[in-house]
Protein backbone atom coordinates (compact mmCIF):
# COMPACT_ATOMS: atom_id res chain seq x y z
CA UNK A 1 0.00 0.00 0.00
CA UNK A 2 1.08 3.54 -0.87
CA UNK A 3 0.40 5.62 2.51
CA UNK A 4 2.16 8.59 1.05
CA UNK A 5 3.84 8.96 -2.58
CA UNK A 6 6.78 7.18 -0.36
CA UNK A 7 9.78 5.14 -2.10
CA UNK A 8 12.72 4.47 -0.54
CA UNK A 9 15.89 4.82 -3.12
CA UNK A 10 19.21 2.67 -2.70
CA UNK A 11 20.98 3.43 -5.71
CA UNK A 12 20.40 4.09 -9.69
CA UNK A 13 19.60 1.51 -12.11
CA UNK A 14 19.11 0.91 -15.30
CA UNK A 15 16.18 3.26 -16.05
CA UNK A 16 14.06 4.35 -18.90
CA UNK A 17 13.15 8.08 -18.11
CA UNK A 18 11.34 8.66 -21.50
CA UNK A 19 8.17 7.70 -22.77
CA UNK A 20 8.07 4.93 -24.44
CA UNK A 21 5.87 1.52 -25.42
CA UNK A 22 6.36 -1.42 -22.93
CA UNK A 23 8.35 -3.33 -25.62
CA UNK A 24 11.47 -0.62 -25.62
CA UNK A 25 12.71 -2.92 -23.30
CA UNK A 26 16.21 -4.28 -22.54
CA UNK A 27 15.08 -8.23 -22.45
CA UNK A 28 16.15 -9.31 -25.95
CA UNK A 29 14.65 -12.76 -26.49
CA UNK A 30 10.42 -13.25 -26.26
CA UNK A 31 11.59 -16.94 -25.37
CA UNK A 32 14.08 -15.83 -21.90
CA UNK A 33 11.20 -13.02 -20.80
CA UNK A 34 7.62 -14.26 -19.26
CA UNK A 35 5.40 -10.95 -19.80
CA UNK A 36 2.10 -9.95 -18.45
CA UNK A 37 0.76 -6.55 -17.37
CA UNK A 38 0.21 -4.81 -14.44
CA UNK A 39 -2.93 -3.41 -14.46
CA UNK A 40 -1.77 -0.66 -12.30
CA UNK A 41 1.34 0.71 -11.22
CA UNK A 42 3.01 -0.44 -8.12
CA UNK A 43 0.97 1.05 -5.15
CA UNK A 44 5.17 0.73 -3.27
CA UNK A 45 8.30 -0.89 -3.71
CA UNK A 46 8.68 -1.66 -0.48
CA UNK A 47 7.75 -5.08 0.89
CA UNK A 48 7.44 -3.89 4.16
CA UNK A 49 4.40 -1.41 3.07
CA UNK A 50 3.03 -3.39 0.52
CA UNK A 51 -1.13 -3.86 0.86
CA UNK A 52 -2.29 -4.64 -2.59
CA UNK A 53 -2.78 -7.57 -4.33
CA UNK A 54 -0.98 -6.45 -7.56
CA UNK A 55 1.87 -4.87 -6.30
CA UNK A 56 2.04 -8.15 -3.92
CA UNK A 57 2.17 -10.57 -7.57
CA UNK A 58 5.27 -7.91 -8.62
CA UNK A 59 6.98 -8.00 -4.95
CA UNK A 60 7.20 -11.75 -3.83
CA UNK A 61 9.42 -12.64 -7.20
CA UNK A 62 12.12 -9.68 -5.34
CA UNK A 63 11.17 -10.66 -2.06
CA UNK A 64 11.22 -14.03 0.78
CA UNK A 65 10.68 -13.99 4.65
CA UNK A 66 10.96 -17.32 6.69
CA UNK A 67 8.31 -18.98 5.18
CA UNK A 68 6.01 -18.48 1.88
CA UNK A 69 3.25 -20.83 0.35
CA UNK A 70 2.92 -23.96 -1.71
CA UNK A 71 1.00 -25.46 -4.09
CA UNK A 72 -0.59 -26.97 -1.28
CA UNK A 73 -1.61 -23.68 -0.11
CA UNK A 74 0.50 -24.58 2.65
CA UNK A 75 3.38 -22.65 4.58
CA UNK A 76 6.85 -23.95 3.23
CA UNK A 77 10.59 -23.03 4.45
CA UNK A 78 11.78 -20.14 2.55
CA UNK A 79 14.76 -18.84 3.97
CA UNK A 80 13.91 -20.64 6.91
CA UNK A 81 14.92 -24.29 6.26
CA UNK A 82 13.15 -25.50 8.96
CA UNK A 83 11.77 -24.55 11.92
CA UNK A 84 10.79 -25.93 15.41
CA UNK A 85 7.51 -24.75 17.72
CA UNK A 86 7.45 -25.35 21.84
CA UNK A 87 4.67 -27.72 22.94
CA UNK A 88 2.39 -24.47 24.71
CA UNK A 89 2.72 -23.12 20.77
CA UNK A 90 4.66 -19.54 21.86
CA UNK A 91 7.73 -20.04 20.39
CA UNK A 92 8.95 -20.62 16.97
CA UNK A 93 13.09 -21.27 16.08
CA UNK A 94 13.66 -20.68 13.00
CA UNK A 95 17.03 -21.95 11.42
CA UNK A 96 17.89 -20.41 7.95
CA UNK A 97 18.53 -21.88 4.91
CA UNK A 98 22.33 -22.59 4.07
CA UNK A 99 23.27 -20.97 0.94
CA UNK A 100 20.60 -17.81 0.99
CA UNK A 101 21.72 -14.70 -0.44
CA UNK A 102 20.63 -11.21 -0.95
CA UNK A 103 20.79 -9.57 -4.44
CA UNK A 104 24.26 -7.81 -3.25
CA UNK A 105 25.35 -11.06 -2.35
CA UNK A 106 25.84 -10.93 1.36
CA UNK A 107 24.42 -13.81 3.16
CA UNK A 108 20.92 -13.76 5.26
CA UNK A 109 21.70 -14.01 8.88
CA UNK A 110 19.52 -13.94 11.53
CA UNK A 111 20.75 -10.86 12.19
CA UNK A 112 18.90 -9.59 9.21
CA UNK A 113 15.65 -10.94 10.31
CA UNK A 114 15.75 -9.28 13.01
CA UNK A 115 16.69 -5.80 11.81
CA UNK A 116 13.64 -6.58 9.14
CA UNK A 117 11.61 -7.11 11.77
CA UNK A 118 12.38 -4.20 13.92
CA UNK A 119 12.20 -1.72 10.37
CA UNK A 120 8.60 -3.20 9.76
CA UNK A 121 7.58 -1.91 13.37
CA UNK A 122 9.41 1.20 13.40
CA UNK A 123 6.93 4.09 14.04
CA UNK A 124 9.36 6.34 11.40
CA UNK A 125 7.71 3.55 8.54
CA UNK A 126 4.68 3.81 10.06
CA UNK A 127 3.34 0.18 8.11
CA UNK A 128 -0.35 -0.18 7.77
CA UNK A 129 -0.05 -3.93 7.79
CA UNK A 130 2.83 -4.55 10.59
CA UNK A 131 0.00 -4.89 13.15
CA UNK A 132 -2.27 -6.92 11.20
CA UNK A 133 0.47 -9.52 10.57
CA UNK A 134 3.44 -9.11 13.06
CA UNK A 135 0.65 -8.02 16.08
CA UNK A 136 0.83 -11.82 17.56
CA UNK A 137 4.74 -11.33 18.37
CA UNK A 138 5.72 -10.40 21.71
CA UNK A 139 6.72 -6.60 22.06
CA UNK A 140 5.47 -5.33 18.46
CA UNK A 141 2.31 -3.61 20.07
CA UNK A 142 5.03 -1.61 22.44
CA UNK A 143 7.62 -0.78 19.35
CA UNK A 144 4.70 0.44 17.24
CA UNK A 145 3.69 2.51 19.74
CA UNK A 146 7.06 4.22 20.34
CA UNK A 147 7.04 2.40 23.87
CA UNK A 148 10.12 0.27 23.10
CA UNK A 149 13.53 0.53 21.20
CA UNK A 150 12.73 -3.12 19.87
CA UNK A 151 10.51 -6.34 19.67
CA UNK A 152 11.35 -8.06 22.66
CA UNK A 153 9.77 -11.42 21.27
CA UNK A 154 12.47 -11.81 18.19
CA UNK A 155 16.39 -13.11 19.60
CA UNK A 156 18.91 -14.05 17.56
CA UNK A 157 20.35 -17.42 18.86
CA UNK A 158 23.35 -17.69 16.72
CA UNK A 159 24.34 -16.56 12.87
CA UNK A 160 21.55 -19.02 11.44
CA UNK A 161 18.95 -19.42 14.37
CA UNK A 162 16.24 -17.11 14.94
CA UNK A 163 13.53 -16.99 17.92
CA UNK A 164 10.63 -15.25 17.81
CA UNK A 165 8.19 -15.47 21.11
CA UNK A 166 4.28 -14.88 20.72
CA UNK A 167 2.54 -13.26 22.91
CA UNK A 168 -0.35 -16.19 23.06
CA UNK A 169 -0.78 -18.82 21.00
CA UNK A 170 -1.82 -18.36 17.68
CA UNK A 171 -2.37 -21.64 15.15
CA UNK A 172 -2.24 -19.25 12.18
CA UNK A 173 0.91 -17.68 13.09
CA UNK A 174 2.98 -19.52 9.96
CA UNK A 175 -0.02 -17.98 7.54
CA UNK A 176 0.59 -14.48 8.86
CA UNK A 177 4.13 -15.11 8.32
CA UNK A 178 4.05 -15.46 4.54
CA UNK A 179 2.87 -11.88 4.32
CA UNK A 180 5.59 -9.91 2.93
CA UNK A 181 5.31 -7.35 5.60
CA UNK A 182 7.90 -9.91 7.12
CA UNK A 183 10.02 -10.13 4.45
CA UNK A 184 13.86 -10.42 5.28
CA UNK A 185 16.06 -7.09 4.05
CA UNK A 186 19.58 -6.98 4.06
CA UNK A 187 20.55 -5.10 7.69
CA UNK A 188 20.83 -1.27 7.24
CA UNK A 189 20.28 -0.92 3.68
CA UNK A 190 16.82 0.36 3.41
CA UNK A 191 16.37 3.04 5.38
CA UNK A 192 13.93 3.16 8.65
CA UNK A 193 11.33 5.41 7.24
CA UNK A 194 11.20 5.99 3.14
CA UNK A 195 11.94 9.05 1.25
CA UNK A 196 9.11 10.98 -0.23
CA UNK A 197 9.69 10.85 -3.70
CA UNK A 198 9.38 14.43 -5.56
CA UNK A 199 8.19 13.38 -8.45
CA UNK A 200 8.48 9.47 -8.91
CA UNK A 201 6.06 6.30 -9.46
CA UNK A 202 2.55 7.50 -7.82
CA UNK A 203 2.09 10.18 -11.21
CA UNK A 204 4.24 8.80 -13.37
CA UNK A 205 7.20 11.63 -14.08
CA UNK A 206 10.49 10.57 -14.16
CA UNK A 207 12.11 10.20 -10.61
CA UNK A 208 14.27 8.73 -8.59
CA UNK A 209 13.63 4.99 -9.11
CA UNK A 210 13.50 2.18 -5.88
CA UNK A 211 16.06 -0.19 -5.57
CA UNK A 212 14.46 -3.81 -4.18
CA UNK A 213 17.36 -5.61 -2.80
CA UNK A 214 15.88 -8.99 -1.31
CA UNK A 215 16.98 -12.48 -1.25
CA UNK A 216 13.91 -13.80 -3.70
CA UNK A 217 14.47 -15.77 -7.00
CA UNK A 218 14.29 -12.18 -9.50
CA UNK A 219 15.89 -8.63 -9.05
CA UNK A 220 14.86 -5.25 -10.51
CA UNK A 221 16.31 -4.37 -13.34
CA UNK A 222 14.52 -1.60 -14.88
CA UNK A 223 11.81 0.14 -13.64
CA UNK A 224 10.09 3.36 -15.61
CA UNK A 225 7.07 4.79 -13.68
CA UNK A 226 3.87 4.27 -15.04
CA UNK A 227 5.05 2.22 -18.01
CA UNK A 228 7.25 -0.94 -17.34
CA UNK A 229 8.85 -3.20 -14.91
CA UNK A 230 11.44 -5.44 -15.76
CA UNK A 231 12.86 -8.25 -13.34
CA UNK A 232 16.12 -10.26 -13.92
CA UNK A 233 16.68 -13.81 -12.82
CA UNK A 234 19.09 -13.82 -9.69
CA UNK A 235 21.74 -16.46 -10.46
CA UNK A 236 22.14 -16.95 -6.70
CA UNK A 237 18.97 -17.86 -5.47
CA UNK A 238 19.27 -20.37 -2.75
CA UNK A 239 16.37 -22.93 -5.11
CA UNK A 240 18.54 -22.43 -8.36
CA UNK A 241 18.54 -19.88 -10.61
CA UNK A 242 15.18 -19.41 -12.45
CA UNK A 243 14.40 -20.76 -15.95
CA UNK A 244 13.40 -17.45 -17.05
CA UNK A 245 15.93 -14.72 -17.29
CA UNK A 246 13.53 -12.00 -17.53
CA UNK A 247 10.07 -10.98 -16.54
CA UNK A 248 8.34 -7.88 -17.84
CA UNK A 249 5.41 -6.29 -16.24
CA UNK A 250 3.96 -3.31 -18.62
CA UNK A 251 1.83 -1.14 -16.89
CA UNK A 252 -1.95 -1.39 -19.24
CA UNK A 253 -4.84 -0.22 -17.17
CA UNK A 254 -7.30 -0.58 -19.73
CA UNK A 255 -8.52 -4.39 -19.78
CA UNK A 256 -9.38 -3.30 -24.07
CA UNK A 257 -5.52 -2.65 -24.50
CA UNK A 258 -4.48 -5.46 -21.96
CA UNK A 259 -6.70 -8.03 -23.88
CA UNK A 260 -5.12 -6.38 -27.62
CA UNK A 261 -1.86 -7.26 -26.13
CA UNK A 262 -2.40 -10.40 -25.87
CA UNK A 263 -3.87 -11.00 -29.08
CA UNK A 264 -1.49 -9.55 -31.06
CA UNK A 265 1.18 -11.76 -29.23
CA UNK A 266 2.80 -8.58 -26.83
CA UNK A 267 2.56 -10.47 -23.77
CA UNK A 268 1.34 -13.94 -22.42
CA UNK A 269 -1.13 -14.11 -19.89
CA UNK A 270 -3.24 -11.45 -19.18
CA UNK A 271 -6.40 -11.50 -16.48
CA UNK A 272 -9.63 -11.21 -18.18
CA UNK A 273 -12.91 -9.01 -16.83
CA UNK A 274 -15.88 -11.19 -17.04
CA UNK A 275 -17.71 -9.64 -19.68
CA UNK A 276 -14.79 -10.62 -22.00
CA UNK A 277 -14.95 -14.50 -21.41
CA UNK A 278 -18.06 -15.41 -23.18
CA UNK A 279 -17.04 -14.48 -26.59
CA UNK A 280 -13.74 -15.89 -25.53
CA UNK A 281 -15.58 -19.31 -24.72
CA UNK A 282 -16.34 -19.53 -28.41
CA UNK A 283 -13.46 -18.01 -30.19
CA UNK A 284 -11.92 -20.83 -32.09
CA UNK A 285 -8.44 -20.08 -31.59
CA UNK A 286 -8.16 -18.68 -27.76
CA UNK A 287 -10.97 -20.89 -26.04
CA UNK A 288 -7.88 -23.13 -25.71
CA UNK A 289 -5.94 -20.71 -23.76
CA UNK A 290 -8.50 -19.48 -21.42
CA UNK A 291 -8.19 -20.81 -17.83
CA UNK A 292 -10.37 -20.75 -14.14
CA UNK A 293 -8.97 -20.00 -10.70
CA UNK A 294 -11.09 -20.11 -7.79
CA UNK A 295 -9.63 -17.84 -5.60
CA UNK A 296 -10.50 -17.44 -1.46
CA UNK A 297 -11.52 -13.76 -2.05
CA UNK A 298 -14.89 -12.22 -1.55
CA UNK A 299 -16.42 -9.02 -3.06
CA UNK A 300 -18.26 -6.93 -1.04
CA UNK A 301 -19.92 -3.26 -0.56
CA UNK A 302 -19.05 -1.80 2.90
CA UNK A 303 -21.04 0.87 5.01
CA UNK A 304 -19.18 2.93 7.42
CA UNK A 305 -20.98 4.30 9.98
CA UNK A 306 -18.04 6.81 10.99
CA UNK A 307 -19.04 8.77 7.48
CA UNK A 308 -22.27 8.43 7.15
CA UNK A 309 -24.75 8.92 10.59
CA UNK A 310 -27.78 6.76 9.29
CA UNK A 311 -25.15 3.39 8.78
CA UNK A 312 -25.28 3.34 12.28
CA UNK A 313 -28.99 2.12 12.14
CA UNK A 314 -29.13 -1.60 11.50
CA UNK A 315 -31.89 -1.26 9.53
CA UNK A 316 -30.81 1.44 7.29
CA UNK A 317 -28.14 -1.36 6.79
CA UNK A 318 -30.71 -4.28 6.09
CA UNK A 319 -32.59 -2.40 3.75
CA UNK A 320 -29.64 -2.05 1.40
CA UNK A 321 -28.50 -4.91 1.60
CA UNK A 322 -31.95 -6.51 1.16
CA UNK A 323 -32.38 -3.80 -2.24
CA UNK A 324 -29.05 -5.46 -3.63
CA UNK A 325 -30.10 -8.32 -6.08
CA UNK A 326 -26.74 -9.79 -6.45
CA UNK A 327 -27.83 -12.98 -8.37
CA UNK A 328 -28.91 -10.57 -11.16
CA UNK A 329 -25.34 -9.33 -11.07
CA UNK A 330 -23.30 -11.96 -10.59
CA UNK A 331 -25.01 -14.10 -13.18
CA UNK A 332 -26.49 -11.85 -15.55
CA UNK A 333 -24.42 -8.71 -16.02
CA UNK A 334 -21.03 -10.68 -14.58
CA UNK A 335 -21.81 -13.59 -17.21
CA UNK A 336 -22.15 -16.05 -14.02
CA UNK A 337 -18.15 -16.76 -13.89
CA UNK A 338 -18.56 -15.89 -10.11
CA UNK A 339 -20.40 -17.98 -7.81
CA UNK A 340 -23.07 -15.59 -5.75
CA UNK A 341 -21.58 -14.90 -1.94
CA UNK A 342 -24.15 -15.23 0.80
CA UNK A 343 -21.72 -15.49 3.47
CA UNK A 344 -18.07 -13.62 4.18
CA UNK A 345 -15.83 -16.87 4.41
CA UNK A 346 -15.39 -17.87 1.04
CA UNK A 347 -14.76 -21.43 -0.38
CA UNK A 348 -11.14 -23.13 0.36
CA UNK A 349 -11.36 -21.97 3.46
CA UNK A 350 -11.98 -23.96 6.42
CA UNK A 351 -16.39 -23.36 7.76
CA UNK A 352 -16.14 -20.81 4.20
CA UNK A 353 -19.06 -20.84 1.97
CA UNK A 354 -21.64 -22.31 4.95
CA UNK A 355 -25.31 -22.91 3.10
CA UNK A 356 -27.01 -22.06 6.22
CA UNK A 357 -25.20 -18.77 6.93
CA UNK A 358 -27.89 -16.10 7.41
CA UNK A 359 -27.30 -13.66 4.78
CA UNK A 360 -30.09 -11.42 3.47
CA UNK A 361 -31.94 -12.37 0.42
CA UNK A 362 -33.51 -10.12 -2.30
CA UNK A 363 -36.30 -8.66 -0.57
CA UNK A 364 -37.44 -5.28 -2.05
CA UNK A 365 -40.80 -4.95 -0.32
CA UNK A 366 -39.27 -5.68 3.31
CA UNK A 367 -36.10 -3.17 1.97
CA UNK A 368 -38.38 -0.53 1.69
CA UNK A 369 -40.39 -1.48 4.77
CA UNK A 370 -37.51 -1.45 6.91
CA UNK A 371 -36.61 2.21 5.41
CA UNK A 372 -39.49 3.79 6.06
CA UNK A 373 -39.55 2.11 10.01
CA UNK A 374 -35.50 4.16 10.04
CA UNK A 375 -37.09 7.14 9.39
CA UNK A 376 -36.65 7.79 5.53
CA UNK A 377 -39.81 6.38 4.11
CA UNK A 378 -39.10 6.71 0.13
CA UNK A 379 -35.35 7.66 1.36
CA UNK A 380 -36.83 11.08 1.76
CA UNK A 381 -34.42 12.65 4.30
CA UNK A 382 -31.68 10.52 4.03
CA UNK A 383 -28.48 12.27 3.04
CA UNK A 384 -27.15 12.11 -0.34
CA UNK A 385 -24.69 9.19 -0.69
CA UNK A 386 -21.40 8.28 -3.12
CA UNK A 387 -20.39 4.43 -4.00
CA UNK A 388 -16.38 4.91 -4.55
CA UNK A 389 -14.93 1.90 -6.41
CA UNK A 390 -11.56 0.94 -8.10
CA UNK A 391 -10.55 2.88 -11.47
CA UNK A 392 -9.70 0.97 -14.90
CA UNK A 393 -11.16 -2.38 -14.22
CA UNK A 394 -14.94 -2.76 -15.81
CA UNK A 395 -16.33 -5.46 -13.57
CA UNK A 396 -15.84 -3.43 -10.48
CA UNK A 397 -17.44 -0.45 -12.45
CA UNK A 398 -20.68 -3.10 -13.39
CA UNK A 399 -21.65 -3.90 -10.10
CA UNK A 400 -21.41 -0.50 -8.54
CA UNK A 401 -23.86 0.85 -11.32
CA UNK A 402 -26.00 -1.69 -10.52
CA UNK A 403 -25.81 -1.38 -7.06
CA UNK A 404 -27.06 2.39 -7.45
CA UNK A 405 -29.50 1.60 -9.77
CA UNK A 406 -31.02 -1.23 -8.07
CA UNK A 407 -31.22 1.12 -4.78
CA UNK A 408 -32.93 4.12 -6.94
CA UNK A 409 -35.47 1.90 -8.19
CA UNK A 410 -36.04 0.05 -5.00
CA UNK A 411 -35.47 2.68 -2.33
CA UNK A 412 -35.61 5.89 -4.18
CA UNK A 413 -31.83 6.70 -3.00
CA UNK A 414 -29.91 8.46 -5.31
CA UNK A 415 -26.37 7.32 -5.12
CA UNK A 416 -23.29 8.80 -7.03
CA UNK A 417 -20.99 7.18 -8.55
CA UNK A 418 -17.00 7.64 -7.90
CA UNK A 419 -14.46 6.04 -9.31
CA UNK A 420 -10.94 6.47 -7.83
CA UNK A 421 -6.92 6.22 -8.27
CA UNK A 422 -6.06 2.73 -6.94
CA UNK A 423 -3.17 4.03 -4.56
CA UNK A 424 -5.61 7.01 -3.42
CA UNK A 425 -8.82 4.44 -3.29
CA UNK A 426 -5.85 2.86 -0.53
CA UNK A 427 -4.96 5.91 1.25
CA UNK A 428 -8.59 7.32 1.75
CA UNK A 429 -9.65 3.54 3.12
CA UNK A 430 -6.41 3.58 5.53
CA UNK A 431 -7.72 6.49 7.09
CA UNK A 432 -11.41 5.18 7.37
CA UNK A 433 -12.97 7.61 5.38
CA UNK A 434 -14.47 5.57 2.34
CA UNK A 435 -18.19 5.80 2.94
CA UNK A 436 -19.64 3.43 0.94
CA UNK A 437 -17.70 1.61 -1.07
CA UNK A 438 -16.89 -1.87 -3.57
CA UNK A 439 -13.75 -3.94 -2.28
CA UNK A 440 -12.49 -7.18 -2.39
CA UNK A 441 -10.73 -9.05 0.63
CA UNK A 442 -8.50 -12.21 -0.45
CA UNK A 443 -7.40 -14.96 1.93
CA UNK A 444 -3.84 -13.84 3.51
CA UNK A 445 -3.90 -17.23 5.39
CA UNK A 446 -6.42 -20.16 5.16
CA UNK A 447 -8.29 -19.60 8.87
CA UNK A 448 -11.56 -18.02 9.27
CA UNK A 449 -10.48 -15.22 11.53
CA UNK A 450 -8.41 -13.30 8.73
CA UNK A 451 -12.16 -12.63 7.41
CA UNK A 452 -14.13 -12.47 10.51
CA UNK A 453 -11.85 -11.17 13.46
CA UNK A 454 -9.04 -9.24 11.36
CA UNK A 455 -11.88 -7.65 9.18
CA UNK A 456 -14.53 -6.71 11.52
CA UNK A 457 -13.48 -7.09 15.41
CA UNK A 458 -13.40 -4.22 17.66
CA UNK A 459 -9.70 -5.15 17.52
CA UNK A 460 -9.39 -6.32 13.66
CA UNK A 461 -6.40 -4.11 11.69
CA UNK A 462 -8.78 -4.11 8.66
CA UNK A 463 -12.08 -2.71 10.60
CA UNK A 464 -12.39 1.40 8.82
CA UNK A 465 -16.09 1.20 9.16
CA UNK A 466 -16.99 1.60 13.15
CA UNK A 467 -18.53 -1.77 13.37
CA UNK A 468 -18.75 -3.02 17.28
CA UNK A 469 -20.81 -5.66 18.15
CA UNK A 470 -20.50 -7.20 21.88
CA UNK A 471 -21.80 -10.38 20.36
CA UNK A 472 -19.21 -10.72 17.45
CA UNK A 473 -16.39 -9.95 19.64
CA UNK A 474 -17.48 -12.33 21.85
CA UNK A 475 -17.54 -15.15 19.46
CA UNK A 476 -14.30 -14.12 17.58
CA UNK A 477 -12.20 -13.74 20.83
CA UNK A 478 -12.73 -17.42 21.92
CA UNK A 479 -12.30 -18.85 18.90
CA UNK A 480 -9.22 -17.52 18.19
CA UNK A 481 -7.87 -18.31 21.43
CA UNK A 482 -8.50 -22.05 20.65
CA UNK A 483 -6.20 -24.01 18.94
CA UNK A 484 -8.88 -26.76 17.41
CA UNK A 485 -10.21 -26.13 14.16
CA UNK A 486 -13.38 -27.92 14.99
CA UNK A 487 -13.81 -26.02 18.75
CA UNK A 488 -13.14 -23.24 16.61
CA UNK A 489 -15.61 -23.25 13.32
CA UNK A 490 -18.84 -23.11 15.39
CA UNK A 491 -17.77 -19.85 17.13
CA UNK A 492 -16.39 -18.36 13.69
CA UNK A 493 -20.10 -19.37 12.19
CA UNK A 494 -22.08 -17.60 15.46
CA UNK A 495 -19.82 -14.50 14.51
CA UNK A 496 -20.77 -14.88 10.90
CA UNK A 497 -24.58 -14.94 11.05
CA UNK A 498 -24.00 -12.18 13.26
CA UNK A 499 -22.34 -9.39 11.44
CA UNK A 500 -24.17 -11.24 8.58
CA UNK A 501 -27.18 -9.87 9.80
CA UNK A 502 -26.06 -6.26 11.18
CA UNK A 503 -25.12 -6.08 7.37
CA UNK A 504 -22.07 -3.64 7.89
CA UNK A 505 -20.46 -5.39 4.41
CA UNK A 506 -23.04 -7.00 2.33
CA UNK A 507 -21.52 -9.79 0.33
CA UNK A 508 -21.72 -9.93 -3.39
CA UNK A 509 -19.77 -13.04 -4.78
CA UNK A 510 -16.74 -14.77 -4.00
CA UNK A 511 -13.93 -14.51 -6.82
CA UNK A 512 -12.94 -16.47 -9.73
CA UNK A 513 -10.34 -15.59 -12.16
CA UNK A 514 -10.45 -15.93 -15.85
CA UNK A 515 -6.73 -15.86 -17.26
CA UNK A 516 -5.90 -15.76 -20.60
CA UNK A 517 -2.53 -17.91 -20.49
CA UNK A 518 -0.44 -18.90 -23.62
CA UNK A 519 0.40 -22.86 -24.30
CA UNK A 520 4.05 -21.41 -24.77
CA UNK A 521 4.44 -20.50 -21.03
CA UNK A 522 5.26 -24.10 -18.60
CA UNK A 523 6.02 -24.61 -15.05
CA UNK A 524 3.17 -21.93 -13.63
CA UNK A 525 2.81 -22.78 -10.29
CA UNK A 526 -0.65 -22.23 -8.27
CA UNK A 527 -2.18 -21.84 -5.03
CA UNK A 528 -5.26 -21.20 -3.86
CA UNK A 529 -3.58 -17.49 -3.29
CA UNK A 530 -2.36 -17.12 -7.20
CA UNK A 531 0.19 -17.93 -9.51
CA UNK A 532 3.56 -18.81 -7.14
CA UNK A 533 6.87 -17.07 -7.56
CA UNK A 534 7.94 -17.71 -10.70
CA UNK A 535 10.88 -20.17 -10.24
CA UNK A 536 9.94 -22.61 -12.61
CA UNK A 537 8.49 -20.97 -15.50
CA UNK A 538 9.68 -20.88 -19.28
CA UNK A 539 8.89 -19.48 -22.08
CA UNK A 540 9.07 -21.31 -25.82
CA UNK A 541 8.21 -20.40 -29.18
CA UNK A 542 4.80 -20.07 -30.13
CA UNK A 543 2.94 -23.82 -30.72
Amino acid sequence: MRPNAFVWILAALLVGCSPGRFSETSASKPQDTFRYPIVTNPTTMDPHLVQDGDTIDLLQQVHEGLVGWNEKSEPEGKLAERWEVSQDGTRYKFILRAGAKFHNGRPVTAEDVKWSLERVTSPKLASPVADAYLGDIQGVSDKLAGRASEVSGVKVIDPKTVEITLVRPTPYFLGKLTYLTAAVLPKGIAPEAPAVSGGGQSDGAAGPIPTMIGAGPFKLKEYRPQQLIVLESFADYHGGEPKLKYIERPVIGDAVTRLFKYKNGEVDLVMLERQDVAALQKDEKLKDHLRFFPRPAIWYVGLNQLMFPPFKDRRVRQAIAMAIDKEKIVDELLGGVNQVANSIVPPGVPGGDRPDAKSFKHDPEGAKRLLAESGFPNAIGLPALTLTFREDRPDIKIVAEAVASQLKATLNMDVKLQSMEWGAYLEKFNRKEQTFYHMRWAADYLDPQNFLSHMLATWGPENKLGYASPEFDRYCREADSLLQMEMRLPLYARAEDTVLQDAVWIPIYFQRDAELIHPRVKGLRESLFGHLPHTTVSVGTSP
